[in-house]
């Protein structure tokens, strides 16, 4: 815990401790698991979740992509007018959540489906379900690591 009950996150107390699927974890090179089903599908699912999402928050027929100035920086899209951009101001992931759309609820599911599978559970596991088998994994993994 941060200052007062704030909640502190670090590497070492949430990430490196989290109990990723057996194979696919960050110690293992991902040229090791590059050719691995579960990585392909879990990879795929993101890509088009993320491919659905920026396309919502950027339309093609609304920005234009341009170069930063700095090189090694990504190409960042700039309003193709003034209408554009007003649009664009309403084009928040704080909305798109909100409004969950079927598009991005299906695309999110089958991103979960795809997880479920590479951890060898259902692909509808609930989500309590998920939480008491994460945290049973990540406590037998703690002992043996002892």
């Amino acid at each position: 815990m941060g200052k007062g009950n704030d909640p502190v996150y670090s590497t070492t107390t949430t990430f490196q401790t989290f109990p990723l699927p057996a194979g696919l974890e960050p110690n293992v090179p991902a040229a090791d698991y590059a050719s691995d089903p579960r990585a392909i599908a879990i990879a795929d699912a993101a890509r088009n979740l993320t491919t659905l999402r920026d396309r919502w928050l950027n339309p093609p027929e609304w920005v234009k992509w341009v170069d930063e100035p700095v090189p090694g920086y990504p190409r960042r899209p700039v309003p193709c007018n003034a209408e554009s951009a007003t649009a664009l101001k309403q084009r928040t992931l704080t909305k798109l959540y909100n409004a969950r759309p079927a598009w991005l609820s299906h695309a999110h599911e089958t991103l979960d489906a795809a997880v479920a599978e590479a951890y060898g559970w259902p692909v509808d596991i609930s989500k309590d379900d998920t939480l008491a088998a994460l945290l049973a994994l990540n406590l037998k993994r703690s002992r043996a690591a002892v």
